[in-house]
C-alpha cells in the first residue's frame, strides 16, 4: 500500500528577465559565451508536491511536452539518487509563464522543484551542490536557486550577486514560442566581445545598459515579435529577454503599466510585475 503525504505547495518559479544580453564568445563545445543580468519578477508558475514512498516520481499535469522533455520530472529524477529508494513524488505544475518566452519558465519550474524536493525529501544538499545539479537542465537554471540577480558570465552559470533597482515592468507576449536552440544556431548570430564591466551599471540607468544581442535575429524571423517591440517602443526603451519571444519596458508604476498594456496590440498577451532582486524561496544559504 502506497502512503500519501497532503499535498504540498504552492511553490513559487518566477520568471526573470535578462535586461541585457551579449554573446562575446563561444566554445569548442558551440556553446556561446554570454554576458548577462539577470532578474526575477513577481509572476510565477506554480508546484505542488504529494510526497508518496512509493520511489515513484510522476506528474500530473499535460502542457504538450512529453515525459523526457518535462525539466520538472528530469529535476526530480537527477535529485533521486541522494534520496531514500522508497521516497517518491507527484508533482502538479500550474503555468502562468510563457513556453518558448524567454521568461525562464521551464528553468525556474526545475529550480523549484529541485530547492522544494531537496526539503521535502530532507536530502540537506546546500544551494552551491543543487546548483550544479541544475546546470545539467540547463543554463539558467543555477541563477533561480542561488536566488539573487546576477551578473553572468560563461554560458550564464557563472553568477555574481548584484542590487538593481527594482522597478514595475510590463512584459508583452507576442503570440509565438521561439526555440532558444534555433536562435543560438543561427548562422547570422556571430559573437561580438564588446566586453561590460558591472562597474559601469553604476553610472548608466539599466533601462539603458547594454543591449539584447539576439534581438535583431529574433525581430528578423518572427514578425510577430517585430510588431509588438516596435508597438512598445513608442511608451519607452523596450526589449526583448533572453531569446524571446517576449518583450518588456520598465514603468512609473503598476497602474501606468496596466493603462498601457490594455492597448496591447491584437494577438498578443501580456501582464504587469514587480522586479525582485532577491527569489521569493531563498533562504540566504
Amino acid at each position: 500500500m502506497v502512503t500519501v503525504d497532503s499535498e504540498l505547495g504552492p511553490w513559487p518559479a518566477p520568471a526573470k528577465l535578462n535586461l541585457f544580453l551579449h554573446v562575446v564568445g563561444q566554445r569548442e563545445d558551440g556553446y556561446h559565451l554570454l554576458q548577462t543580468i539577470f532578474q526575477f519578477i513577481d509572476f510565477a508558475d506554480e508546484l505542488f508536491f504529494t510526497i508518496t514512498d512509493d520511489g515513484v516520481i510522476s506528474r500530473s499535469y499535460d502542457y504538450g511536452f512529453s515525459e523526457q522533455q518535462d525539466l520538472c520530472l528530469r529535476a526530480a529524477h537527477l535529485l533521486k539518487p541522494f534520496a531514500k529508494s522508497y521516497q517518491g513524488v507527484s508533482i502538479k505544475l500550474y503555468k502562468r509563464l510563457p513556453m518558448g518566452g524567454g521568461l525562464g519558465g521551464g528553468s525556474s519550474d526545475a529550480a523549484t522543484v529541485l530547492i522544494a524536493l531537496n526539503q521535502l525529501w530532507g536530502l540537506g544538499l546546500s544551494r552551491l551542490q543543487l546548483a550544479e545539479i541544475g546546470l545539467e537542465l540547463g543554463a539558467d537554471v543555477p541563477v533561480f536557486i542561488m536566488g539573487q540577480a546576477a551578473w553572468a558570465e560563461g554560458i550564464g552559470e557563472q553568477l555574481t550577486p548584484i542590487k538593481l533597482y527594482e522597478p514595475w515592468y510590463l512584459v508583452l507576449i507576442p503570440n509565438v514560442e521561439i526555440s532558444t536552440a534555433q536562435v543560438f544556431s543561427n548562422k547570422h548570430l556571430t559573437a561580438t566581445p564588446r566586453m561590460k564591466k558591472i562597474r559601469a551599471l553604476e553610472s548608466t540607468q539599466q533601462s539603458q545598459f547594454g543591449e539584447n544581442q539576439l534581438q535583431d535575429i529574433v525581430v528578423d524571423n518572427f514578425p510577430e515579435v517585430a510588431k509588438s517591440l516596435d508597438w512598445l517602443l513608442q511608451f519607452g526603451p523596450a526589449r526583448m529577454t533572453g531569446s524571446g519571444a517576449c518583450v518588456f519596458i520598465p514603468v512609473a508604476d503598476k497602474a501606468s503599466g496596466m493603462k498601457i498594456l490594455k492597448q496591447r496590440p491584437e494577438n498578443s498577451d501580456g501582464f504587469v510585475a514587480k522586479g525582485l532582486n532577491i527569489h521569493p524561496l531563498f533562504d540566504g544559504g
